[in-house]
């Protein structure tokens, strides 16, 4: 089983997922395979690209089939994170036909999403080459569904912020404005974690370079988000950081800005475009002889 899964298993059940995603979609029965095809008939389809992107989801799709049927055998010809074009053969799969029938529209479903994003995210990392700064997601992702797309966005090169509210304390700017401002924010999350004998890295919203002032040396904590700072305050409040604290730069970034924002110095870049806003990449499940 990919690494991803084993990481993440659990706050992520995959049969669970498996068995709401068929309470859905199949119900009491794909009666469309159980009219057309004999209960013992076995077949072979291939996964078969149909736009050039970064594929993902490969190791989804073998898991997945294998809850569905343990029997069913898994030929891989490409990996995650490969580069595909028209034409390729990601994988093939072999079994029984009314099994891989009934499969055919979640498997799909999840690696056309999936690939959307990790070339996207393949895409956008690449336009920060040379410098450090990684690309990173954010909450801003489909219910039910963000472990596949965060594992996406690792398959394409990119890394995960937080996976939940649950890994990590983010004061954010209702926080810090319900709190009474941002010192009092840092001190009632130290309070809080002293308390409930919790370690949480910590990430702190600043809104203006004033904000940058007056944290950097409060310390406490790991990170400094930059939100919707403009190019020339990201430079000014790098260099008010330094070395001290991990920067992140966020807040309607696009591929036409994120170069230069991560010549800034910074050290993540997060976009939630990477999960909010992707076209699928046309993926089919096709019968072959």
């Amino acid at each position: 089983m990919d690494n991803y899964i084993l990481k993440h298993k659990k706050h992520f059940n995959l049969k669970f997922f498996v068995k709401n995603a068929f309470q859905e979609d199949v119900g009491d029965g794909d009666h469309s395979a159980l009219a057309t095809i004999p209960a013992s008939k076995k077949g072979k389809c291939q996964l078969l690209v149909k736009e050039t992107g970064i594929i993902a989801g490969i190791e989804a799709a073998k898991a997945i089939f294998k809850i569905i049927d343990p029997s069913i055998k898994f030929k891989t010809l490409k990996n995650d994170g490969d580069l595909v074009t028209v034409g390729d053969v990601a994988f093939i799969v072999e079994g029984n036909s009314r099994k891989l029938l009934t499969a055919e529209r979640l498997i799909l479903n999840i690696m056309q999403r999936m690939s959307a994003i990790a070339t996207k995210t393949n895409y956008l990392q690449h336009l920060c080459n040379g410098t450090k700064a990684k690309v990173i997601d954010t909450r801003k992702t489909t219910p039910g569904f963000r472990f596949f797309e965060k594992w996406a966005v690792v398959i394409g090169g990119g890394a995960n912020h937080r996976f939940g509210l649950y890994d990590m304390i983010m004061i954010k700017d209702n926080h810090i404005d319900f709190a009474g401002g941002i010192i009092e924010a840092i001190d009632a999350t130290h309070a809080y974690l002293k308390k409930s004998k919790r370690k949480l890295p910590i990430e702190v919203e600043t809104r203006t370079l004033n904000d940058v002032k007056l944290i950097v040396n409060k310390g406490g904590f790991q990170r400094i988000m930059l939100d919707n700072y403009s190019i020339a305050d990201t430079k000014k409040a790098v260099a008010i950081i330094g070395n001290k604290y991990e920067i992140e730069s966020s807040g309607g970034i696009t591929e036409k800005t994120i170069a230069t924002y991560a010549k800034c110095g910074v050290d993540f870049i997060s976009v939630g475009a990477l999960t909010h806003h992707v076209k699928s990449l046309d993926l089919s499940l096709k019968a072959i002889k």
